[in-house]
């Protein structure tokens, strides 16, 4: 796994097709302990940080892994997903089916040069031992840190997948890449990001999946070249939303209030993240049929448009509703 700090890479229109996205929960898993360990880099997470550092014992094997000091983390444990939106035990299924010569290989190139504490060595003299162990701190992990905003992190996630095929469906495949993130940017051929080291990916054939994570904010992160393929991490719309000290509260805009009302516009100003009927009074102490009849008034005028996950519809911006809102 590498920072993307490379600025192309190979992509040429007809790899469109292959195109797909996911959101994974290894990869939120991932990032989140990047986020963790990088204050610096990840500042507006302080306020989960906080939360989460005093529970986490147990977990030294899963966090060695993320701080190594060659800086590489092992690609086996975020396997780039065949649907699109796989569970833990699925990913986890997957990760204990990695070959163990593989994972020791990887586990290694993390401290290659170093001196590796016992919880990495263990990867050299008894692999299937160190990854059941690692197996079941990962699910401590989730369990302590992730899980509590599990249904927001997917809901945001899924926010953007369906942002991204609205807007393709209005403006043709190539706005599936419009906007991904500032420094990213597509010229045609190649996949373009604005840092200064320069290094060339050569397009190996194998599709390419964006995997939206609101952990990765405001960093871009690539796997290339693994069995699995090739992905790249990114912040989802509304992701900075999820982190704020006031929640997701925005104060809606004077235009936009004049324009449609204060309670509308406020609304319209919270589902920069999805949100159903419930949360939306919740969030805005509305009664629920007065959320629930502000919600069809936008939906009517192509504001907003309703999304069902299984038994939850929750609500987002069209297109319309992104541009009358920023």
């Amino acid at each position: 796994m590498l920072e993307w700090n490379v600025i192309r890479i190979e992509f040429a229109p007809a790899d469109l097709a292959g195109l797909r996205f996911a959101h994974s929960p290894m990869v939120e898993v991932v990032a989140s302990g990047f986020a963790l360990s990088q204050p610096q880099r990840h500042w507006m997470h302080s306020a989960w940080r906080a939360r989460v550092r005093p529970r986490l014992a147990g977990v030294d094997t899963f966090l060695a892994l993320l701080r190594g000091p060659t800086c590489y983390v092992p690609d086996f444990l975020t396997p780039v997903p065949d649907i699109a939106r796989p569970s833990l035990d699925d990913e986890l299924r997957t990760i204990a089916g990695t070959p163990l010569d593989r994972v020791a290989a990887e586990v290694a190139a993390g401290w290659a040069g170093h001196r590796a504490p016992p919880e990495i060595t263990r990867f050299e003299t008894d692999p299937a031992g160190a990854l059941a162990e690692l197996i079941a701190q990962v699910r401590r992990y989730f369990r302590l840190a992730i899980a509590p905003i599990w249904p927001r992190l997917r809901a945001t996630a899924e926010g953007e997948i369906t942002h991204r095929a609205l807007a393709a469906a209005e403006h043709g495949p190539r706005a599936l890449l419009a906007g991904l993130h500032p420094k990213l940017r597509w010229d045609g051929s190649a996949l373009l990001l604005g840092y200064a080291k320069r290094q060339d990916w050569a397009h190996d054939g194998s599709p390419l999946a964006l995997m939206p994570a609101a952990f990765a904010g405001p960093m871009v992160y690539a796997t290339t070249g693994t069995p699995s393929g090739r992905a790249l991490w990114y912040p989802p719309r509304g992701y900075a939303d999820l982190w704020s000290a006031g929640g997701h509260l925005a104060e809606p805009p004077a235009a936009l209030a004049a324009l449609l009302g204060p309670t509308r516009a406020a609304v319209l100003t919270l589902l920069a993240v999805p949100c159903s009927t419930g949360e939306v009074a919740e969030a805005l102490r509305l009664a629920p049929a007065t959320a629930s009849h502000h919600l069809t008034t936008l939906r009517d005028a192509g504001l907003v448009v309703g999304q069902r996950t299984g038994r939850r519809l929750r609500y987002l911006r069209t297109g319309l509703g992104e541009q009358l809102a920023s």
